[in-house]
This record gives C-alpha cells, sequence and structure tokens, in this order.
C-alpha cells in the first residue's frame, strides 16, 4: 500500500483558521422562479406581424379578450389541433396552437378581405 500524498492546495496552511461556515441567505423577496415562469409562459404570445396587425387596427386586447383567447386555444390543444382560427368579439386571431402564439389578427372590418389557409380548426371564444 502506498502513503497516502497531501494536496497542499486542499490543506490549509499552519497557523490558518478555520473557514467560517457559508451564512444561509435569506429567501429572495417577490414571486418564485417557478411563478415567475408560470406567468412568462401561460398565456398566448404574440408574433411580431401580430403586434402590428392589432396595433395598426385597434384590435382590442383587454385581458378579458386575452382570457377568452387563452381559454380557445386551451380548448383548441384539447382536441389536438394545430392551427387554429379563434374568433372573439367580431375578431380573427390566427393562432398556431403548439406554440401558443398568435400568428395574425383580423377585425371585422377586414376580414371579407382575408382567406384562411392552412387551418384544421376553428374556436368561437
Amino acid at each position: 500500500m502506498s502513503v497516502p500524498v497531501h494536496n497542499p492546495a486542499l490543506v490549509p496552511p499552519v497557523g490558518a483558521t478555520a473557514l467560517a461556515a457559508p451564512r444561509p441567505t435569506a429567501a429572495p423577496k417577490g414571486a418564485s422562479f417557478a411563478e415567475l415562469l408560470k406567468q412568462r409562459t401561460s398565456g398566448v404570445q404574440f408574433s411580431g406581424h401580430a403586434l402590428e396587425r392589432v396595433q395598426r387596427r385597434g384590435i382590442d386586447t383587454s385581458p378579458q379578450t386575452l382570457d377568452r383567447l387563452d381559454g380557445a386555444v386551451q380548448r383548441a390543444a384539447a382536441k389536438g389541433a394545430r392551427e387554429s382560427v379563434v374568433l372573439v368579439d367580431g375578431t380573427a386571431f390566427v393562432v398556431s396552437v403548439r406554440n401558443r402564439t398568435v400568428i395574425t389578427a383580423v377585425d371585422a372590418q377586414h376580414m371579407r378581405e382575408h382567406v384562411f389557409t392552412n387551418i384544421d380548426s376553428a374556436v368561437i371564444g
């Protein structure tokens, strides 16, 4: 059996005081990481194109509208939908259900001019 060799980097120098134990840190105030993650990932997101359409056309994005939109997307996801048109108060939102992302939004005034393609479902929110 060989004699163990001491690593000087691991042995404190002679006369050194013992390292103080780390102080426990206080829990951060405010929302936990899990809560923040849930807030960031819950609800639908809007693509840049959709945001532009919403702003230009003055489409309502009140919390009540977004809650209804989110509920409709959840119902579409439960049925296995991939790309849906969600109708909320006369506004059509084209949504990628898998990504929970609004691709575009069309208000009632512009709806007659549009043809929705690559859609596998429609939901009334």
